[in-house]
């Protein structure tokens, strides 16, 4: 497996040079990035393209490891940091099926050797109004589309968590039909923003938050950003993500962070940042509009949630 630079530096020091500045040396994508992409780390001499947006700053590591959902450890907010000790993130596969042309089970040590890891600091807005900033490590979800090569029947991505109830207690249980499964539509798995996360803080996932693989949208409510990612699959119909199958007038296959469509049961209009005492106006699409906007012109956002 790569070791990230970030892991041999100490932790004060990965903070410290990690002061997010604008840069005007781009990596040819970044170039059609908002804030939050910088360098990859195969080089580990600056970091050119991640800081801040104005008003944000970092979660601690502490708070991103110990304040989070994982229904496959229980629902309380502490119990995947509490549950998921056990659980064995190596060796891992991710099985790639459906309608490819180069359909793949991939040893994840494998695949890493294949892409180029990015930095990328991304706002997170849990369906439930509160929200971190985190810096996640890990690669653009269309890097892993172009190697499987779909076909152009292909409409959607369907992924799905592993299935380990020895490992993730909860599934032995009936709190949610398992495995966990969620889904994005085909330009959307594509959006430059969307990524597959390896790593947080320059450390690796910790198992609490998705190892050794997970998904991330930053324009979409946290649920959508599925964890521990075993199996993708290319389809020509719509898949059934695990909340919409049990609530489809609470949590629409859309999911975008949208401050006028209201939960049912709460309002979406402003959201607790954790660590902070007063409540923030929740942005369209999570402050990525300008990125994800072009692709719902045509949708009523409120029907289609």
């Amino acid at each position: 497996m790569k070791i990230l630079n970030s892991e041999i530096t100490p932790y004060e020091l990965y903070l410290n040079r990690r002061k997010f500045i604008k840069s005007t040396v781009l990596a040819s994508i970044g170039a059609s990035l908002p804030k939050g992409l910088n360098a990859n780390h195969s080089d580990n001499s600056e970091i050119y393209n991640a800081y801040l947006d104005e008003g944000d700053k970092l979660n601690k590591f502490s708070e991103i490891t110990t304040y989070n959902n994982f229904y496959e450890f229980w629902s309380g907010k502490g119990d995947p940091a509490k549950y998921s000790k056990d659980f064995k993130p190596e060796p891992w596969t991710i099985s790639v099926d459906g309608l490819v042309n180069k359909p793949k089970t991939f040893d994840f040590d494998d695949l890493l050797k294949k892409i180029t890891i990015e930095d990328r600091v991304y706002r997170l807005r849990c369906v439930e109004a509160w929200s971190m900033v985190i810096p996640w490590q890990g690669f653009p979800l269309s890097a892993l589309i172009n190697i499987a090569e779909p076909l152009s029947s292909a409409k959607f991505v369907k992924f799905e968590t592993i299935f380990r109830p020895t490992e993730m207690p909860a599934q032995s249980t009936g709190l949610l039909p398992w495995p966990y499964v969620e889904g994005l539509r085909m330009d959307e798995a594509m959006n430059p923003l969307t990524l597959l996360s390896t790593g947080l803080y320059g450390h690796k996932l910790p198992n609490q938050n998705g190892a050794p693989i997970r998904l991330i949208v930053p324009w979409k409510y946290g649920f959508k950003s599925i964890k521990s990612i075993t199996k993708i699959s290319f389809t020509e119909s719509r898949p059934v993500s695990t909340w919409q199958s049990l609530a489809p007038h609470e949590y629409g296959f859309y999911s975008n962070v949208n401050p006028n469509v209201d939960h049912p049961r709460w309002s979406q209009s402003t959201e607790r940042r954790i660590g902070e005492f007063k409540r923030r106006k929740t942005l369209m699409y999570n402050g990525y509009e300008k990125e994800v906007s072009y692709m719902y012109k045509d949708l009523d956002l409120k029907k289609f949630f």
